[in-house]
């Protein structure tokens, strides 16, 4: 995970909260809270290999489908989840986004934005983009459901998921001014601090 978007999701979690991470990957990102914010944390991942890094890291993960696997958590008072790259590769992104905040006050949501220019010219050139955070051709993909930052934060007010902060990624990785004034048209990934309303 790109260290820009660590520390944005460093400052949303709460020192010594219970955090849960679905598509954690290779536990990466909840070992740097293990660590830097003595959370309680669980992670959620399908990968074998995954797993496996995960547990040599000293991380607690589960194997399971999110698709299937959020569910199982209803009860467990998070503090917040995390869904770091994950929600476009799932078969119902708004139920999972509706579950995640049933199991924690907050979530924190990233995901690569289709309407990046330099996607859009692949489109307009007749093919599908490959970037940093898209970087799988479009048979390789695990992506089933690509989106912009305006269909996302669309999906939110539909859903009556209040977006509490945001942060919009460059192709550098950080925070730059472009990214932030037009979102939809710069920022190659959108970082999201989301709660009910």
């Amino acid at each position: 995970m790109a260290k820009e978007l660590s520390k944005i999701i460093n400052k949303w979690v709460p020192a010594e909260g219970k955090v849960i991470d679905f598509g954690c990957g290779d536990g990466s990102l909840l070992k740097e809270l293990m660590d830097s914010k003595n959370i309680l944390g669980y992670g959620v991942e399908i990968n074998d290999h995954k797993i496996e890094v995960c547990i040599s890291k000293g991380v607690p993960v589960i194997k399971q489908d999110i698709d299937k696997g959020i569910n199982g958590f209803e009860s467990s008072n998070f503090d917040i989840s995390i869904m770091a790259r994950s929600i476009q590769c799932l078969k119902e992104p708004s139920l999972a986004l509706n579950r995640m905040l049933k199991l924690s006050n907050r979530c924190v949501v990233t995901l690569p934005n289709l309407g990046y220019w330099k996607c859009r010219i692949n489109l307009a050139s007749g093919k599908m983009p490959v970037t940093p955070e898209l970087p799988s051709s479009w048979y390789e993909t695990d992506n089933i459901h690509l989106c912009t930052i305006k269909d996302f934060e669309e999906l939110c007010m539909k859903e009556g998921i209040k977006i509490k902060d945001s942060v919009f990624l460059d192709s550098k990785g950080g925070n730059g001014k472009l990214a932030s004034l037009i979102p939809n048209l710069f920022a190659i990934e959108g970082v999201y601090l989301l709660e009910k309303q």
